[in-house]
């Protein structure tokens, strides 16, 4: 099974159904032609969009990825890449902590830190990874339109943004704002509500949807024992098989999550070509509603007023 394509915004770009996440790049220890492999394996299923940040891997896996494609640079042709900035971390010395920064100067050195790193002459997309506290919509403004303006990136959008955060930057800039990286999972429910996806079905826009997974919580927890059960449960019903060594309920999220109608893009988290396969595969679970809103009840320990 190949992955679809979804536009991200009618006038946006168009992306996988399923997104690439290479923020555990560094923890895979691949070396670059392993890694060229992994990325000739998931581009071969149709899985071409790929999500970075400055930040990942402590500034470690923009460079470790560029060094892969520069083996091959034709296959540049066949990726959208991703990346985000904002956050500044400590693994720079020059950061005496953790903190944000969104001005002008910072995300233009940081878009073109990771031009370089990456070995290709554009972003297709660069979103402003958190929002910021003393974030200044006009100056993250004129750094997008500056970028645009120069080739850099193709399009531009957030992450984590609340609506009336989208919607204050969005009334700053002369084009639109493509997508909003969510956190969105049975685990974090928090946006199905609170008029962020919303926001995305009314403007049209699909959101990339970051953690469905949990980051893993949801295989470990404890606390997440009755949602694993009714995962599983419903992963009979709708007759997804079971692999070895893998967990196939990721599948069902993968399809919950799918299922909203703001139509997400998940992130896959995972190096493994095997959880690549299965999360491809989860394109064709089809979830009745009352599926739905039992994987819902499980994940949050009470039914629905």
């Amino acid at each position: 099974m190949s992955v679809s394509r979804l536009p991200l915004h009618p006038e946006g770009p168009t992306f996988s159904r399923l997104i690439m996440g290479y923020w555990r790049l560094m923890e895979w220890q691949l070396s670059p032609s392993a890694l060229l492999d992994l990325m000739k394996y998931h581009l071969d299923l149709g899985v071409t969009t790929i999500d970075h940040a400055d930040i990942y891997g402590g500034y470690q896996c923009e460079q470790a990825f560029g060094e892969a494609l520069r083996l091959d640079p034709s296959l540049r042709n066949r990726m959208e890449i991703v990346s985000k900035c904002g956050i500044a971390l400590t693994a720079k010395p020059e950061h005496a902590l953790n903190h944000y920064n969104t001005g002008k100067a910072h995300i233009i050195a940081s878009a073109e830190a990771s031009l370089q790193k990456l070995g290709t002459d554009h972003l297709d997309l660069l979103l402003i990874h958190r929002p910021d506290p003393l974030m200044d919509a006009d100056e993250i403004a004129d750094a997008f339109i500056t970028l645009k303006q120069a080739g850099k990136i193709k399009h531009a959008g957030v992450s984590n943004f609340t609506a009336r955060q989208f919607e204050l930057l969005q009334s700053r800039l002369p084009f639109p704002l493509v997508t909003n990286q969510l956190e969105i999972s049975p685990l974090n429910q928090s946006t199905t509500l609170d008029g962020t996806l919303d926001q995305c079905q009314q403007l049209r826009i699909k959101p990339m949807a970051w953690s469905c997974l949990g980051g893993g919580r949801l295989f470990q927890a404890p606390e997440y024992a009755p949602l694993r059960a009714e995962l599983e449960q419903i992963r009979h019903e709708v007759g997804v098989e079971q692999i070895e060594q893998i967990e196939q309920i990721e599948q069902v999220v993968y399809a919950w999550v799918m299922m909203l109608p703001s139509q997400p893009l998940p992130l896959i988290g995972s190096g493994k070509r095997e959880r690549i396969a299965a999360a491809v595969a989860s394109q064709s679970i089809v979830l009745s509603r009352q599926q739905w809103f039992r994987i819902r009840k499980a994940a949050l320990g009470y039914d629905v007023p």
